[in-house]
């Protein structure tokens, strides 16, 4: 695939999850890696997240499937690394505050299920309180999901990529992409801080910022920031056995509204300390502090498990989900300009679609059929919509 001796086949942009996990994968494959990162390894969402492996949070669809692929990759070919990026099978509970709550959750479990999903049903506040002692009494009942799991994201970024550099792949650092460079329409490398450079192929995995990238193609791709909030409070003894969280958030993850949405999401830390979120707005790449969000997000919080209503907040951070208008990353190479590729728009599930994005973009780089069909992910998808 390489063009000219000592140009790599495949270019990644972003040092991120996803990139970490196409630089393993790629070099795994036996193909020439170089990536290139304008910060530093995992400097951007990747460090902003609560690391999340989750399967109950998908609607049945492409996603779901995508998701299922990750974890088997997670489970199975990465598993004997679980131990490096602290991989904890801790499982999820979603529970519904009334009658209607609960149905509409039980009728989502029931489609999960017919996939092969465990999703075991909690029918009451009695069962919910053998799993989470500290919840609301209100609640209504919930769904188990055993297979939810959560992994520490800054180091699965850091030892993806130690394993791409094992395998001879090549790390820059703290260099900024300035165009794509082209030659008969097709991409063949980039332009950057650190010069020009050449490869087979190039691989947008920017993150929220894929669609700056492909700007510098000339292309629109539709990926943009969904910022996000997440609240630490100090240790506690109060313990918090899973990721909890209320039904409403797969509404929220699923919806396209750009002002402030919070849902309930927390769970507990080693440390005692508990993480509470999650709150979705699109307002650009504005990294000021709300006090709106965070006002929201600790009430919720306190909602679902109200023993932690007095606790106190250390500290507060936030990050940017890159989305994209229809839920879906865009993953695969771009028709309209070849040679040019994409890994991105993942939104709140980058962390546990990476690993899956990562082996599909391989399948496809080395010309064999992928696990999953791709064409729910093409990149150029929004255009083609745009034309009709």
């Amino acid at each position: 695939m390489t063009e000219r001796p000592g140009n790599p086949d495949v270019l990644v942009i972003g040092a991120g999850i996803v990139g970490a996990a196409v630089a393993r994968a790629a070099a795994e494959a036996g193909f020439s890696v170089t990536v290139v990162e304008r910060g530093t390894i995992a400097a951007g969402t990747t460090s902003r997240c609560e690391g999340n492996l989750l399967v109950s949070d998908k609607e049945v669809g492409p996603e779901l499937e995508l998701a299922l692929h990750s974890q088997r990759i997670w489970r199975g070919e990465l598993a004997e690394h679980a131990a490096r990026w602290e991989f904890e099978a801790k499982g999820g509970l979603v529970v519904a505050a009334s009658e209607g709550g609960k149905t509409a959750l039980d009728a989502l479990a029931e489609h999960q299920r017919s996939l092969g999903i465990r999703a075991e049903d909690v029918p009451d506040i009695a069962a919910l309180h053998d799993i989470e002692p500290y919840l609301n009494p209100a609640m209504a009942g919930g769904v188990y999901y055993p297979d939810d799991a959560q992994v520490q994201p800054v180091l699965a970024a850091h030892h993806l990529l130690r394993l791409a550099r094992d395998r001879g792949a090549r790390l820059l650092t703290g260099v900024t992409v300035t165009g794509i460079r082209t030659r008969a329409g097709r991409a063949i490398g980039i332009d950057s801080s650190a010069g020009a450079m050449d490869a087979g192929v190039v691989v947008n995995c920017a993150g929220p910022w894929a669609g700056e990238i492909a700007a510098l193609a000339g292309l629109e791709l539709p990926v943009l920031p969904r910022r996000g909030f997440v609240l630490v409070t100090e240790p506690v003894p109060v313990t918090v056995r899973h990721k909890v969280y209320a039904a409403e958030y797969v509404q929220n993850v699923a919806s396209s509204d750009a002002g402030l949405q919070v849902s309930s999401v927390v769970e507990g830390t080693p440390s005692g300390t508990i993480l509470m979120g999650a709150s979705r707005e699109r307002v650009g790449f504005d990294t000021s502090f709300s006090a709106e969000a965070v006002g929201r997000v600790a009430r919720v919080g306190a909602e679902l498990f109200p023993v932690l209503a007095d606790v106190q907040i250390l500290r507060t951070y936030s990050g940017f989900r890159p989305y994209c208008p229809d839920h879906l990353p865009v993953i695969g190479p771009d028709a309209r300009l070849p040679g040019l590729w994409h890994a991105a728009g993942h939104e709140g599930a980058g962390i546990g679609l990476s690993v899956g994005t990562a082996a599909l973009i391989v399948q496809a780089l080395r010309g064999e059929p992928t696990d999953l069909p791709l064409d729910a992910f093409r990149p150029e998808r929004f255009a083609e919509r745009v034309a009709a």
